[in-house]
């Protein structure tokens, strides 16, 4: 499979949120506005390509009994450098993130990509994979934050537009979940005619 295959695959075929359905509690609970969605998605873009090059360097090493703890540690490593690299240049985003960042570690889309893999292709591949799956996730929780801000605040990326409030519902945990489902019909439609 050819690099930009690898990298096209995790941005439209196998894009964790409108294809895969995976990750849903960041995606549900950060996607408030177009920054945290987009900032969520590239700490874990940051982490899912860091893992997976570790990850396939060392496989071939770890005994089989320990390989999903030996692939924790690995994730939880750049899950910390992460956090304190948030803390340090963007104290707001990570404030606003809160509990979601620590979660990274146990995100089925870090540990399945992991497993599924990079435990089982090359370094460069892996780093390719790790990259497309990052931004098909962070496009994800991008355009759903946006729609979300667009309706529930009428603002994008923090700029007010229109004065006043937007539908006090998309700001709601029932709006994640309205304009997820709006979202998925329509990435499915604009799916089937791509094809």
């Amino acid at each position: 499979m050819s690099k930009l295959n690898i990298l096209t695959k995790g941005i439209l075929k196998e894009n964790p949120v409108f294809v895969l359905l995976l990750g849903m509690c960041p995606t549900l609970g950060t996607t408030t506005s177009a920054i945290n969605g987009l900032g969520m998605g590239l700490a874990t873009t940051f982490v899912l390509m860091l893992s997976n090059v570790v990850i396939s360097a060392i496989a071939g090493f770890v005994p089989a009994k320990v390989r999903i703890p030996s692939y924790i540690v690995v994730i939880a490593s750049f899950v910390t450098i992460l956090q304190f690299v948030m803390q340090a240049y963007t104290p707001g985003l990570y404030e606003t993130l809160g509990l979601f960042i620590p979660l990274i570690v146990v995100n089925c889309i870090v540990l399945g990509r992991a497993e599924a893999f990079a435990s089982k292709n090359s370094i460069s591949d892996s780093f390719m994979d790790g990259v497309g799956i990052g931004l098909g996730f962070t496009a994800a929780l991008t355009v759903l934050g946006l729609v979300r801000e667009l309706l529930g605040s009428a603002s994008a990326f923090g700029v007010k537009f229109i004065e006043g409030d937007g539908i006090l519902v998309f700001v709601l945990a029932p709006g994640a979940f309205i304009a997820l489902g709006y979202l998925l019909v329509l990435f499915n439609k604009l799916k089937t005619k791509i094809k």
